[in-house]
């Protein structure tokens, strides 16, 4: 935020322009992504409890979460113990009911990558099924940030690698600020549905709120700049 200097009036807080917003994108050299109903469709939290006979419960607790309402890891905590996910509950969903692309993303990462700006994906979902996203957008696996299950080695559930900065409240804005200190980028943007990823902003220099797959209201009255389709996105590189 700016602070307007007129003489003899007092000096205001002023929101960023959404010219200057559509600048800062432009000539970004960072844009990282959420994943969970921002780069694809679905919840994965709420396709693996799905997949393993727990929806309803799970769903509920993703809603709060995601509205801001619980710490998230103690939200992320609760699901797993519900879930209790297998290796091979986790291998079989991403091979039987992979995870769909939001219509867009791929063509907007494409035209990122061809300006030569990195792109990220920042989840609180599970690496390997963000991995499995970012193969399908050419994006490296260097360039995933996400929770890592932890299995026994007969393939059990054995919990979370609760190191993980994304496994935090937080935990986006820890990693866009490593971003910053390792490649010392200068324009970071961040896009996603959740309050997660609203909260990372700053460190980011601008965040753009999406809602093309669920519209969470904290964020779409919060967001200086709401879309609801990747299309605006790529309308704005192509101008």
């Amino acid at each position: 935020m700016k602070l307007l200097d007129v003489p003899g009036r007092t000096i205001l807080p002023r929101m960023v322009s959404h010219s200057e917003l559509r600048k800062l994108f432009c000539s970004a050299d960072a844009v990282c992504f959420d994943v969970d109903s921002t780069v694809i469709r679905e919840e994965g939290i709420d396709e693996l409890a799905k997949f393993c006979g727990v929806e309803d419960a799970v769903s509920e607790m993703t809603r709060r979460a995601m509205g801001g309402a619980v710490p998230f890891k103690a939200a992320l905590t609760e699901r797993l113990a519900l879930i209790q996910p297998s290796r091979e509950q986790v291998q079989r969903l991403i091979a039987e009911h992979p995870p769909h692309l939001t219509p867009g993303i791929r063509e907007l990462v494409s035209r990122l990558q061809e300006r030569n700006v990195q792109v990220f994906l920042i989840s609180g979902g599970f690496r390997s099924i963000v991995e499995h996203v970012a193969s399908k957008l050419n994006i490296p696996s260097t360039n995933v940030f996400a929770n890592r299950l932890k299995f026994y080695f007969n393939g059990e559930y054995a919990g979370f690698d609760e190191m993980q900065p994304t496994a935090e409240s937080g935990g986006k804005g820890k990693v866009i600020k490593l971003l910053k200190e390792k490649f010392h980028f200068k324009k970071i943007i961040m896009i996603g549905d959740g309050a997660t990823d609203m909260e990372a902003c700053p460190p980011a220099d601008v965040f753009i709120g999406f809602g093309g797959n669920v519209i969470r209201q904290q964020v779409k009255d919060n967001a200086e700049w709401y879309i609801t389709d990747f299309v605006e996105l790529l309308g704005e590189l192509e101008e």
